[in-house]
């Protein structure tokens, strides 16, 4: 069997905690989520193509990696 990995400071409780909250939220709620992120200060929101997802995410996770090590 295959042990799954997570990043840091994540584990399957957290993971759990996360999935019951979107699994739990009305149409209504996930549209006030939503829409709330798009006025974030400090947060950009922006369309990549599905094929660089997988880039992206390891760009995001190297920066976050070097924000931990410094």
């Amino acid at each position: 069997m295959r042990q799954n990995k997570f990043p840091p400071g994540w584990d399957e409780k957290r993971v759990q905690r996360v999935l019951a909250h979107y699994e739990s939220q009305t149409d209504e709620e996930a549209v006030a989520e939503d829409e709330a992120a798009y006025e974030q200060e400090g947060q950009t929101i922006m369309e990549i193509a599905q094929e660089l997802v997988s880039r992206v995410r390891d760009l995001i996770a190297q920066h976050t990696q070097r924000q931990i090590d410094k």
